[in-house]
């Protein structure tokens, strides 16, 4: 294969164009993400007198992240915070991006805020290993990537 491709299992064909994004840009890609999506959040909250209610603004965040982020990434294989920095997410085999069930899985712990009183320590345990796996892999995909059928994160 030519450096510029990349095939995320050997023998694969069809990979996406581009190579793996490692950890740290798309802990940048997520930061931006998640100002929008918290300001977003916030807005719900107070326009539906709800700021206080850690039940509505857990379940606000969670909803709102999980909904952003699939429907960003299965219309266009990117969410803002990735195409600013240049990422997209690729589906197994080099699609374009991935299906709306790979999405739904890649993106399930992002509904763990939702989880009344655990949900935020269960969300940073998600985001640590995922982190982990990010950059323990060959591939740079997280345990997410890999649930998902075998998703790609690609800079270029």
């Amino acid at each position: 294969m030519t450096s510029g491709n990349y095939a995320p299992y050997p023998g694969q064909y069809g990979a996406p164009t581009g190579k793996p994004a490692g950890a740290l840009v798309r802990w940048f890609a997520r930061f931006i993400d998640g100002i929008i999506v918290g300001l977003a959040s916030w807005a719900l909250a107070f326009f539906t007198d709800n700021l206080s209610s850690i039940w509505v603004t857990g379940l606000f965040t969670g909803l709102l992240t999980f909904v952003y982020f699939f429907v960003l990434e299965t219309t266009t294989g990117s969410t803002l915070g990735k195409k600013l920095l240049g990422l997209r997410v690729a589906g197994p085999g080099g699609v374009a991006k991935p299906t709306a069930a790979q999405a739904a899985i890649r993106n399930s712990w992002t509904l763990l805020p939702i989880i009344p009183f655990v949900g935020g320590l269960l969300g940073i345990i998600a985001i640590f290993i995922i982190g982990v796996t990010i950059s323990g892999s060959a591939t740079k995909q997280g345990k997410h990537d890999q649930l998902a059928g075998g998703t790609l994160v690609v800079k270029g």
